[in-house]
C-alpha cells in the first residue's frame, strides 16, 4: 500500500471514530436501556388505546416454562405396611422423586437482538422455555440473569432476525389516575389488551419483605399468565413490568401491582452487562416515621426514613450518620419513607459518592457517603442478629433439609447461642431452628437479617421455631434487644 493509500486508511478510520464518538454508540454490542420522557403533544383518547396495541403488541411474547421439582413420595408410607408387603409384595421406594411442572406468562422484546424482560417468578427457576413470537414463531430460550428480589429476569432467543422491541418510559413521572394499558396472555389468551388508570404509587409489602418494591397500582385487569407483560401509557411507552395481584379468588379484582419501569431499566441493564445485580449498602437499620417516632426526631413531617441502628464499621459510621438521624433526601431524590432510602441505597453504583441530608435533633445537616458492596455485607450485618437476639444463624444443610421436609432456603439453624441473650432465655438450643419472625416466612440468612433488622426494640416479639430433638414446631416470644 502506497503512503497516499495509507493516509485514506488513516483518515477513515479516524473519521469513524469520531462519528461513533459523536452519536454516543456504545463500545460494545451490549444493548444499553434507557427511559425517554414522554412525547409532547395531545393525545387523541378515540384512538390511543388501539394505536398502542398495534404499535406494541408485536414486541409481547408468550411465555411458556417447564420447571423440575422434588416432592415428597405420597406413597412411601405404604412401604413398611405389612398389608401392602404381604398383598402387592411393594418394592423400596425413593423418598423423593423430580416432578415437571409447567407454567405460562408474558414477556417483552427489549432489542432487536433478541433480549426479552419478563418476571423472576416466571423465568428465573425454569429448566426449560419456549417463547412464542406475536406472529407464531417459536424459540427456545435461555436465561441470561435473574434478580429474585425485583422479580425480574431477562431471557434470550437466537436466529429470529431484527425484531421490533418496546421503548420505557420514565416511571418517575407517573401521576395517579394517568389512563394505562396492559399486554399479556391471562389464562394463555395470547395478545390480549386490557386497559384501566394508574390507582396509587410506591406499593410496598405486598409479596415479599426482604424484596425491593416499589410497586405501582393498576386497576387495567391483570391475571395469571399476565406476568411479566408491559404496562404503558398513552404514548405506548413501558412504565412497569406486570407482576401481582391481591386476590382472594385467584383471578383479578381490580388490584394489580407492576414493577416501574425505572427500576426494571436499572435490573435489565445489569442482568445483561453481568447475570446479576450488584446493590449498594449504606450499614444502617431504618423505619418509616410514624407520629410517635416523627415527634422523638424532632420533626412535624412523616417524610423520611429514620435511622435505629448503624452497623460498625459500615458506610454510614464512617460518614459520620447516627442513630436517630432521619434521612430526608439521597442525592437530589427526597425520601417518602424506609422502602424508598432501601431502593435508592441499592440503586447506587458501589463506590460512588452520595451528598445525604438528614435531621439531626429538628436541625438539617449534610453528610456524604461512600457505597459499600451489599454483597460484601453479611459479615457487618451478621451482627445485628447477634446483637439484637443474642445468636448467630446459618442456612439449613441439605440433610436438614430432608430429614425436617422444608423447602429449599427455608429458615434458618442456630448455630451460636449468647450466655443469657434473648434466644438462650426464650429457651432455643443450638440447632434449633427458625421458621418466620412475626409471622413473615423466614427465606434464608438473608431475609432473616432483614427481619430482624426491622424489628422494634424493647419489645417481645413471635418466631415460629422448630425443635431440633422432636421435629416439632410452635410460636415462642422473645424480647428485641
Amino acid at each position: 500500500m502506497d503512503s497516499a493509500a495509507m493516509k485514506r486508511l488513516v483518515v477513515f478510520i479516524l473519521a469513524t471514530l469520531v462519528l461513533l464518538a459523536w452519536t454516543g454508540l456504545p463500545a460494545s454490542s451490549a444493548s444499553v436501556l434507557k427511559t425517554e420522557a414522554k412525547p409532547k403533544g395531545a393525545v387523541d383518547l378515540t384512538t390511543a388505546i388501539t394505536r398502542v396495541a398495534e404499535e406494541t403488541m408485536r414486541s409481547v411474547v408468550y411465555v411458556e416454562v417447564t420447571e423440575s421439582r422434588v416432592v415428597e413420595n405420597p406413597f412411601r408410607e405404604f412401604e413398611s405396611n405389612p398389608f401392602f408387603k404381604h398383598f402387592f409384595n411393594m418394592p423400596k421406594m425413593p423418598k423423593k422423586f423430580k416432578q415437571e411442572i409447567k407454567g405460562l406468562g408474558s414477556g417483552m422484546i427489549i432489542d432487536a437482538e433478541g433480549d426479552i424482560l419478563t418476571n423472576y417468578h416466571v423465568a428465573g427457576e425454569a429448566a426449560k422455555m419456549e417463547v412464542t413470537l406475536a406472529d407464531g414463531r417459536k424459540y427456545p430460550a435461555k436465561l441470561v440473569g435473574g434478580d429474585a428480589k425485583t422479580d425480574l429476569a431477562v431471557i434470550r432467543i437466537s436466529g429470529a432476525g431484527s425484531l421490533p422491541h418496546v421503548t420505557f418510559g420514565d416511571s418517575d413521572a407517573v401521576r395517579v389516575g394517568e389512563w394505562v394499558v396492559a399486554i399479556g396472555a391471562p389464562r394463555a389468551l395470547e395478545k390480549s389488551v386490557t386497559q384501566g388508570i394508574v390507582s396509587a404509587l410506591h406499593r410496598s409489602g405486598i409479596t415479599n419483605p426482604s424484596s425491593y418494591e416499589d410497586f405501582l397500582q393498576t386497576d387495567a385487569a391483570i391475571n395469571p399468565g399476565d406476568s411479566g407483560g408491559p404496562l404503558l401509557n398513552l404514548y405506548g411507552q413501558v412504565i412497569g413490568v406486570n407482576a401481582a395481584i391481591a386476590t382472594e379468588s385467584g383471578g383479578f379484582e381490580g388490584i394489580g401491582f407492576t414493577i416501574p419501569s425505572n427500576i426494571a431499566v436499572y435490573i435489565a441493564n445489569a442482568l445483561m452487562a453481568h447475570g446479576k445485580v450488584v446493590r449498594g449498602w449504606l450499614g444502617v437499620t431504618i423505619r418509616s416515621l410514624t407520629p410517635e417516632l416523627a415527634k422523638e426526631a424532632h420533626t412535624e413531617s412523616l417524610a423520611g426514613a429514620l435511622i435505629v441502628d448503624v452497623v460498625k464499621g459500615g458506610p454510614a459510621e464512617k460518614a459520620g450518620l447516627k442513630k436517630n438521624d432521619v434521612v430526608i433526601a439521597w442525592g437530589d431524590r427526597n425520601i417518602a419513607d424506609a422502602d424508598a432510602l432501601r431502593n435508592d441505597v441499592a440503586a447506587t453504583a458501589v463506590g460512588s459518592s452520595v451528598k445525604v441530608t438528614i435531621l439531626r435533633d429538628g436541625k438539617k445537616e449534610y453528610a456524604t457517603v461512600v457505597i459499600g458492596n451489599q454483597a460484601e455485607a453479611a459479615k457487618f450485618e451478621a451482627g445485628v442478629v447477634m446483637h439484637r437476639l443474642g445468636a448467630e444463624v446459618r442456612a439449613p444443610t441439605q440433610n436438614e433439609i430432608e430429614k425436617y421436609g422444608l423447602d429449599e432456603n427455608e429458615g434458618v439453624v442456630i448455630e451460636k447461642l449468647e450466655p443469657k441473650g434473648p434466644l438462650e432465655e426464650a429457651g432455643f438450643e443450638v440447632g434449633d431452628m427458625i421458621l418466620a419472625v412475626e409471622d413473615e416466612p423466614v427465606e434464608g440468612v438473608d431475609s432473616f437479617i432483614t427481619l430482624v433488622s426491622a424489628l422494634p426494640a424493647g419489645k417481645k416479639v413471635s418466631l415460629t421455631a422448630l425443635d431440633q430433638r422432636t421435629g416439632n414446631t410452635g410460636t415462642i416470644f422473645v424480647m428485641v434487644r
